[in-house]
């Protein structure tokens, strides 16, 4: 582990390789799990007011849950997450030549509105815990992303290179540069523990 500001850091960050493959995975990340996407509550917020903006992005099956259960829910382990159809997709998915993608993230794309996504999506496979003191920065490893794993380790991309952008919008530019330092003087880091 590695504390960068209030962030303790997984070693995995570092050290594991990752690149999404979409056109091996087709967005399984968007309807694979049992809950939705963690949101961070000034986000809850956020998709309340974009809603309007974005509902002509959704599916009618999308449009049907938020009616029923908002644009945001608190799942069975109290956190503060998007709801899901049936236990399945996110209801921001949409789909594109059979490949899932976030409703949301279109609308940004097309300009439509200035925030991209809940930042656990565009962080994921970086998982965020929040205690007290710190944020635990870990990687998280699923099987529907194995060929996210051997594309990374292709190309020797780690997890915290290929997630500059969003460790930046979460962290900022400051942050990011302690933690790239921080990744290529490892072995000298590791020695003086």
């Amino acid at each position: 582990m590695l504390q960068i500001g209030k962030a303790i850091v997984s070693l995995d960050v570092i050290e594991k390789k990752f690149i999404c493959d979409i056109s091996k995975c087709c967005g399984a990340c968007c309807i694979e799990g049992d809950s939705g996407a963690p949101l961070e509550e000034d986000e809850k917020k956020i998709i309340e007011d974009i809603y309007p903006d974005i509902k002509d992005y959704l599916t009618e099956k999308g449009i049907a849950e938020i009616e029923k259960q908002g644009t945001s829910m608190i799942d069975s382990d109290d956190d503060l997450v998007t709801p899901i159809i049936n236990g399945k997709e996110c209801v921001y998915t949409i789909f594109e030549n059979g490949v899932a993608m976030c409703g949301i993230e279109k609308a940004f794309l097309d300009g439509k509105i200035s925030f991209r996504k809940p930042i656990s999506c565009q962080l994921y496979p970086i998982r965020i815990e929040k205690y007290a003191e710190f944020d635990a920065v870990n990687y998280n490893k699923w099987e529907i992303c194995k060929p996210a794993r051997e594309l990374g380790f292709k190309n020797g991309t780690p997890v915290y290179v290929f997630l500059k952008e969003p460790l930046i919008r979460k962290y900022g530019k400051e942050w990011y540069e302690e933690l790239q330092y921080a990744a290529e003087h490892i072995d000298e880091i590791m020695k003086k523990r």
